[in-house]
């Protein structure tokens, strides 16, 4: 502003209005808000565009302070300012220092520059401020915007680490999509595991047909399906003109014109995708396209978090309970020896020889305590304590040698179909087991399809694992190519509760009397030890599908070596050192010892066994337990006595406690080993064997 032409002694030019009049309305008409203030930061005078940028009325912007004009926690700085610039006024155009903010009338604030012109009038100083809003600017807009999106994906980032459970995430993220985007419709889809369709996990302002839990097909005529197809973004302008996939007739009617949408991928996989729609036409560009699949990202992640750690927690539980029942495994096998033993001392027993009723008694106590051992063998498989003979098994051919068994023994309503690569597939493993582990499948199968169905076989080579068995791979190597075989069926499938408790022993949902519960425990047990995984996939009324991972031949560990097939004769008047600390299973084991004509000297534990052999050692071999209790463990008796003894035969015997791999890790024992319980005839064959491979007889004395 200058002074008036009176004061400057120049008159008026009659051409046109004069001086004073011409910087009024100049003052009036400028674009940007205009304050003058005096020397103490009060207000004299201001223009239209302060009072609308400012929200004052001009009759309160009058005499008002500019320190209410700045935020209050900026406040002192800029009395700081204000002085250091009364001091040394200067003129400050915009644009040289970074943006600041005002406070409006209503508190809110808004973005600005502002340039300072200091200036006389009449001898008096006043400063002239010329503030810009700025928040209008492209530029300045975009990146607040960017901004704004930002803090919308920290909000989600601070409840994924904070959430447990992943259906909060589910109905989080559509909501927030459609707040930070001004949308009037967003969707979350999942993909089902079959992946023929798609099934709505959230959703904001839900359109007829689109309600949370529906099912939408796998299509490429369909948003979701298209989306998938494509494997990326993809970006509607408007609805009413859209040619690549079909508009669900509730979008047009809802007014709806624009969309995007984005997948969701977990580990290079599809899984689902997320939406948005808005009644605005060409609403969406390229930091809304970013927006959206930051949140994606953050909610693929999630879920594959959330996932993750159930499955190692449900390892976990197995695991423990695998432990469980290893132990009570191992000492039943030990309870089964001395029943075991004592029927078959009562059956040769001179009085009850020839007593025809009491030898039935006999026979079935005697198959019931068979029968028991093999529920404690189907224990041990669950509890990984088993020990497996992995050999080269061709997948191929077992697969068709087991289906064309199952042709003529399953129900003739049941179609049986085997699908194998050609020249076969060749994986590590113990063959009886495996057959084993597919059959206890196949009649699972059987009994869930009462009136028939398809079972069908498959196996093919994987080199990348589904995400939810490579988190329970924890001591296998996750760069192998694995043996995928796969056993489907058509029946009534499993509810998600059942689901969970699939493999965990003795669970079982058929009537008393037709299932242990421990079909399914016995194959995870097996795959496990053998370094593989398992996949179930299942629901209600859509069968059943259960996927075993067994690692290649190429990329495995040695197998070990079989036991000889062929049965040794014992040699006579065989001396035997006997170490056990059970004292039933030691009567039992001497009693068998002295029936085969063998002479033995029986100690319960290791320490006296090895002080009795300081002379020298009178005995041919060693039949020792592995777990002895406190003190030595049968497998370092058996170290320590071979090493002063070289010719003496070792024979091992164990219930296959968790104490069997302690130390011994997955190394192949040097010795014979009998496992528990154990009939004489059964102990006969093990002590030739043991004296076979150890050059036993009398090269020990």
């Amino acid at each position: 502003m200058s002074a008036s032409p009176a004061s400057t002694g120049q008159p008026a030019t009659p051409e046109g209005p004069d001086e004073h009049s011409v910087y009024r309305s100049l003052f009036a008409a400028y674009p940007d808000a205009l304050l003058l203030t005096d020397r103490r930061g009060l207000i004299v005078r201001a223009n239209p565009a302060a009072e609308q940028l400012l929200g004052y009325p001009a009759a309160e912007l009058m005499g008002l302070s500019v320190d209410a004009l700045v935020p209050d926690a900026i406040r002192p700085r800029h009395a700081a300012y204000r002085d250091a610039y009364d001091r040394s006024p200067r003129a400050r155009p915009m644009g040289t220092q970074m943006a600041l903010v005002a406070k409006r009338r209503d508190g809110s604030e808004v973005m600005v520059e502002i340039a300072l012109s200091p200036l006389q009038i009449d001898g008096q100083a006043y400063v002239v401020a010329a503030v810009r809003g700025i928040e209008d600017y492209p530029r300045v807009r975009q990146a607040l915007q960017r901004a704004r999106y930002s803090e919308f994906v920290a909000q989600m980032g601070r409840l994924a680490v904070d959430a447990r459970d992943p259906q909060l995430l589910l109905e989080q993220v559509p909501a927030v999509a459609a707040d930070a985007l001004q949308a009037e419709l967003a969707v979350l889809c999942l993909l089902e595991p079959n992946r023929l369709e798609f099934r709505v996990a959230g959703g904001l302002g839900l359109v007829h047909g689109e309600g949370v839990g529906s099912a939408l097909a796998n299509r490429p005529d369909t948003l979701a399906g298209f989306v998938l197809s494509q494997g990326g973004p993809v970006t509607v302008s408007d609805y009413r003109l859209e040619r690549r996939f079909t508009v669900p007739p509730a979008y047009l009617a809802a007014g709806l014109v624009s969309a995007l949408a984005v997948p969701l991928t977990d580990r290079g996989q599809t899984i689902g995708t997320l939406s948005v729609s808005s009644r605005q036409p060409e609403r969406f560009g390229p930091d809304e396209l970013h927006f959206l699949e930051s949140l994606s990202n953050l909610l693929a992640a999630s879920l594959q978090r959330v996932q993750t750690e159930e499955a190692l927690n449900h390892a976990q539980r197995l695991e423990s309970v695998g432990q469980l029942t290893g132990g009570i495994a191992h000492d039943f096998n030990n309870l089964l020896t001395v029943i075991q033993g004592n029927l078959q001392v009562l059956e040769e027993h001179p009085a009850l020889v020839g007593q025809g009723g009491a030898q039935q008694l006999l026979a079935a106590a005697a198959r019931a305590g068979r029968r028991g051992a093999e529920l404690t063998g189907k224990l041990l498989a669950f509890s990984r304590r088993q020990l497996l003979s992995p050999v080269e098994v061709d997948v191929a051919e077992l697969l068709e040698a087991l289906a064309n068994m199952l042709r003529r023994t399953l129900d003739q309503r049941i179609r049986i179909e085997v699908q194998v690569p050609p020249g076969g597939l060749r994986c590590l493993a113990d063959g009886g087991q495996l057959d084993s582990a597919l059959l206890n499948i196949a009649i699972n199968a059987r009994d869930a399809m009462p009136e028939g169905g398809r079972l069908a076989f498959s196996v093919r080579t994987v080199s990348a694992l589904p995400v939810e068995v490579t988190a329970e791979l924890v001591e296998a190597a996750r760069n192998v190519r694995y043996a995928e075989i796969s056993v489907t069926d058509t029946g009534h499938g499993m509810s998600e509760a059942v689901r969970e408790r699939a493999f965990e022993p003795f669970f079982t949902t058929k009537e008393l009397g037709r299932g242990t519960g421990l079909g399914l425990s016995t194959v995870y047990g097996f795959v496990k030890q053998s370094r593989g995984a398992v996949r179930l996939q299942t629901a209600p009324g859509e069968g059943t599908r259960l996927t075993l991972y067994l690692p290649l031949v190429d990329v495995a560990c040695e197998p070990c070596p079989e036991a000889e097939a062929a049965d040794v004769a014992l040699p006579a008047g065989l001396d035997v050192l006997l170490v056990e600390d059970e004292p039933e299973v030691l009567a039992v084991a001497e009693h068998y010892l002295r029936s085969l004509g063998c002479r033995v000297t029986a100690f319960a534990t290791a320490e006296p066994a090895v002080a009795s052999l300081a002379d020298g050692c009178p005995h041919d071999l060693l039949l020792t337990d592995i777990a002895l209790g406190p003190g030595l463990r049968g497998t370092e008796l058996a170290r320590q006595l071979q090493a002063r003894f070289p010719g003496l035969a070792v024979l091992l015997t164990s219930g296959y406690s968790a104490e069997l791999l302690q130390g011994e890790g997955a190394v192949a024992l040097p010795w014979e080993l009998l496992p528990k319980p154990y009939e004489r005839a059964e102990l006969t064959r093990a002590l030739a064997r043991a004296v076979a491979r150890g050059g036993g007889g009398q090269a020990a004395r």
